[in-house]
């Protein structure tokens, strides 16, 4: 009987993992704590852009880490997802803002789909060369048609103010929580979507495209839906990029270095990871903050800005080369070491007061 009842209860605790305990632990630290206590530069400079391009890596993960498409193109469906929004923002006026930033997303899908066919027929190095041609093709687009920026003539346009329900979000706590929302509500969908039959077919697709033909998979179908969803999410980052970010629509924040950017991301964070998406974003985001810091501090006075910046870029490349030979699986394998390590040691203490 007593067996009966721990097992009870053993089924109605279950649910509190220590994983899930930690990320319950995060929530209420990112909406409860931070907004709150954080300065407007840490929400602004680190958390917001932070946020943005972990949901491009997440993005850009699931066509290339699940399902093993190559993209290098992710600035420019960025690109597209930022003026989408901008545009219908401004002809549509009475459409509220959420529908404005999914109807951005279902266009950088569009996009990704016509730019994704090449993948029908070409595999690897190919395949990355015609996605590049995306990054080309969209930065001319913007630039030589004027429609698309409200015929400025500067081509850099101010993004609408964020508005939830008739509420203006001006503060950089209003913007940080935005963002904040909106990628925990698109990771968990991704998350979901990636348990599912779809996200099984991604990855037999990567592991092996004619065994995951032979056992029935939609191969030509499944990449698709991963170019689709890539640039569904990819869109949307570039919409908080603009809008929540730099307040601004152009051209040249969404340049071919911003696509090698978030290639990095999810190549330092850990491929087919999620975790990894934000781990490398936050390398990529804080890291060279920090070093930038350092960097003026100890050389400040003996070399220019010039110099020190491109010094910085030579470290973070030297450090990102010699971490990948350390652990090619990225920061999520080096984490998962860490907390294997902690929970053995945990486990020996336990044993040894028990």
């Amino acid at each position: 009987m007593s067996a009966l009842v721990e097992q009870a209860q053993l089924v109605k605790t279950s649910w509190l993992t220590p994983s899930r305990a930690g990320i319950a632990l995060l929530f209420v630290a990112a909406y409860g704590i931070v907004p709150f206590t954080a300065s407007g530069y840490l929400l602004d400079a680190i958390l917001t852009p932070f946020l943005a391009l972990a949901l491009a890596a997440v993005g850009l993960n699931v066509l290339t880490g699940y399902a093993g498409q190559v993209s290098l193109g992710s600035a420019a469906f960025m690109a597209v997802g930022a003026y989408a929004a901008y545009n219908f923002n401004l002809r549509i006026p009475e459409l509220p803002l959420l529908f404005s930033l999914v109807l951005a997303g279902v266009v950088a899908a569009a996009v990704g789909l016509v730019f994704g066919l090449p993948s029908l027929r070409l595999r690897g190095f190919y395949l990355a060369v015609s996605t590049l041609a995306a990054q080309f093709f969209v930065q001319w687009a913007l630039t030589k048609f004027a429609w698309f920026s409200n015929d400025n003539p500067s081509g850099v346009i101010d993004a609408p103010p964020l508005s939830i329900a008739g509420a203006l979000l001006t503060g950089a706590p209003g913007r940080y929580v935005f963002c904040l929302t909106i990628v925990v509500v698109a990771t968990f969908l991704t998350v979901r979507l990636l348990g599912s039959q779809s996200g099984r077919n991604f990855i037999a697709v990567r592991d092996h495209e004619v065994a995951a033909k032979v056992i029935g998979v939609p191969v030509l179908r499944t990449k698709l839906l991963a170019f689709g969803v890539s640039s569904f999410l990819v869109g949307i980052a570039g919409v908080l990029w603009a809008f929540a970010y730099l307040r601004t629509v152009e051209p040249d924040g969404f340049n071919l270095d911003r696509s090698f950017q978030i290639l990095f991301i999810i190549i330092i964070g850990g491929l087919a990871s999620i975790r990894g998406s934000f781990l490398g974003a936050a390398f990529i985001v804080v890291f060279p903050l920090l070093l930038s810091r350092v960097g003026e501090a100890l050389l400040g006075n003996v070399f220019d800005s010039g110099v020190l910046e491109m010094s910085q870029r030579i470290v973070i490349g030297g450090l990102i080369i010699v971490f990948l030979i350390a652990e090619p699986k990225g920061l999520v394998a080096l984490v998962d070491r860490l907390e294997e390590q902690v929970s053995r040691h945990a486990g020996r203490l336990k044993r040894r007061f028990i």
